[in-house]
């Protein structure tokens, strides 16, 4: 078997996949709860017209939806992460379709909890919770719905949208099922000759290849796939967006973006200063593009030029057991309690499902309930970047570890918006590590490289991608509609302003929107920028503080949904609703790219 070839799942041995059994050692106990969350959903109607009649019953029905949530969430967490292991195994297809279905139906059950709820005025809330300690714990969440009154219906129309919440769905399911199940790339001839079939999981490998030709292939044919089904994906993405601008007129925001921010009283201006500070920063990133261009020796650089390493030393493979040893070493500055809980989690307890198999999920992701492991799911293949990728997963499993240790099911989660920081702080302290431990020249310099590529990868390409998505919704809250070719000219455009004239223009890169699963959670992209940011910010106070800069952070770990996440991210030493976090972000950018032309 070559190296890129993928097996099947049943071909993957039992210590390389996650422990998910842990979740459901008997699959019965699956449909219990899943059954049991559905029948005291329809048991919590009963109590429509009584929720703020008094302390008492406030506190009855909060108990119990969150008892119902607990057992839904963590069902469907299993029939998720099943899906995901095998996306072609029509047992786990069902359960999760199954999942969804029940969860639509539950959602729809209790839609009138909330509408209801803000039929009180806050002053009698406040006077429950003071009245009654129980409820204390409650605060914050109360607190929160109270903000969203202006925005919540009826309790008919929130049943409606409710019972809709599943098709609502449709195209991010149609998409993922579609990307990751049925579309097939065919073959490239790898650089040892060998012809491979080129995937989701092996192709930023073939785009690091030394060979041109093996890069020039694998970009051709993947793209050429997508361009293939162009106005299908638009489809797609158009009916996802149309949607998005539906639900945000219906609950009266100012728009999509207003939409999606409010929520955790995100100012719209971090969207917009983020965008603006980037655009600020392009000459540093065409710096960097000529300086590749001319480190390569090409007449023209192409697009897929810019994933190769400008050098590639030896000692950039490893085995997964010895990335569980580099991980470890580099997190020391968090402290021997983290590393020995995640020591523990990648290797006795299997947090990991480490190898790709065909119908995996492609990518990587840390996923869980309130009452399991907080699991990764990797397609793990022995490259340097895998490292970063297992320590960047490993964030979030340890930022869900210390959270569900020391909060209740309610606050149990993270906004996207501080799950960044976790993962991005470990991947800062990984590249310290690594330019502190090299021993050659060459190292450093790939290192650097690497680096770089890095703050290429979240902090400017994902501001291009929050822009982009920006874009297609004011398209159509104007009016518009998302064609293919709309689509295609606005996604070119950025690509170009982005990466600026060293790169030659190619036709294919316009379709490279089509391959974005994140586009189908609306402004969800942006956060890896800002998580960036703030993660810079953090790791820089870590390694360059003391046990009290260590201590700010392990205590914003433990916070997870307990309040609004600029208010939690002070806790860790960082302010993001002011520019200072980006710019110092961009600055160390801009930095990188003048020390590597300087070494190159």
């Amino acid at each position: 078997m070559n190296k890129y070839e993928s097996k099947n799942r049943s071909e993957i041995a039992a210590y390389d996949k996650w422990n998910i059994e842990a979740m459901y050692p008997d699959e019965s106990k699956w449909d219990e709860d899943l059954t049991s969350a559905l029948t005291e959903s329809q048991e919590f109607s009963s109590l429509r017209g009584t929720i703020t009649s008094s302390a008492s019953h406030l506190l009855n029905a909060l108990d119990l939806y969150v008892d119902i949530m607990r057992k839904a969430e963590n069902a469907f967490v299993y029939s998720r992460m099943r899906h995901d292991e095998d996306n072609a195994n029509s047992k786990y297809t069902e359960m999760n379709s199954k999942s969804l279905s029940v969860v639509a139906q539950i959602s729809a059950n209790l839609s009138f909890f909330t509408p209801e709820l803000l039929e009180t005025d806050k002053e009698t809330i406040d006077r429950y919770v003071a009245e009654l300690s129980e409820l204390k714990v409650y605060k914050f969440m109360l607190d929160s719905i109270m903000i969203s009154k202006p925005h919540v219906l009826s309790s008919d129309e929130e049943r409606i949208i409710a019972q809709l919440s599943e098709t609502a769905k449709a195209p991010d399911e149609i998409y993922t099922m579609f990307s990751d199940a049925d579309l097939t790339f065919g073959t490239v001839t790898d650089d040892d000759g060998n012809e491979v079939e080129l995937t989701h999981g092996n192709y930023v490998q073939l785009m690091e290849s030394e060979d041109r030709n093996v890069r020039k292939q694998a970009f051709e044919l993947l793209y050429g796939r997508y361009k293939e089904f162009n106005n299908s994906i638009s489809v797609m993405y158009n009916y996802n967006v149309k949607h998005d601008v539906i639900m945000s007129r219906m609950r009266k925001y100012e728009s999509t973006l207003d939409s999606a921010l409010s929520g955790e009283c995100i100012p719209i201006s971090v969207y917009e200063n983020l965008i603006d500070a980037v655009h600020r920063s392009l000459p540093a990133m065409h710096r960097y593009m000529e300086l590749r261009k001319r480190a390569l020796g090409v007449d023209e650089l192409k697009m897929y030029d810019v994933y190769r390493p400008l050098v590639k030393p030896e000692g950039l493979k490893c085995s997964f057991e010895e990335a569980v040893d580099i991980a470890c070493k580099a997190l020391a500055p968090l402290g021997e309690e983290y590393v020995s809980v995640l020591r523990k989690g990648l290797t006795e307890e299997r947090w990991v499902d480490v190898y790709e198999n065909k119908g995996k999920t492609s990518g990587a992701y840390s996923f869980g309930s309130y009452d399991s492991y907080p699991y990764i799911l990797m397609n793990y293949s022995g490259d340097l970047r895998d490292v970063f990728t297992l320590v960047h997963e490993g964030g979030h499993s340890m930022h869900s570890y210390y959270t569900r240790k020391e909060q209740p099911y309610i606050y149990g989660s993270h906004s996207i918006f501080t799950a960044e920081v976790a993962s991005t702080v470990n991947e800062t302290l990984l590249i310290h590590y690594l330019l502190q431990t090299s021993e050659s020249d060459d190292m450093k310099k790939y290192l650097v490289n690497f680096y770089i590529d890095e703050f290429k990868g979240t902090l400017f390409r994902q501001t291009m991608f929050a822009e982009f998505e920006k874009l297609a919704h004011e398209l159509v809250e104007a009016g518009g509609s998302l064609t293919a070719e709309t689509l295609n000219k606005e996604y070119d455009k950025l690509n170009t302003m982005y990466y600026g004239s060293a790169i030659e223009h190619d036709d294919l890169i316009q379709y490279e929107w089509s391959r974005i699963p994140h586009f189908y959670r609306a402004y969800y992209v942006y956060q890896y920028a800002t998580g960036y940011s703030a993660a810079n910010a953090i790791a820089n106070r870590i390694l360059n503080g003391g046990e009290a800069e260590r201590d700010d952070y392990l205590k914003f770990l433990t916070t997870g949904d307990s309040n609004h996440p600029i208010e939690l991210l002070k806790i860790a030493g960082v302010d993001m609703s002011a520019e200072e976090p980006v710019l110092s972000a961009l600055s160390t950018f801009n930095n990188l790219v003048a020390e590597l032309d300087e070494m190159i």
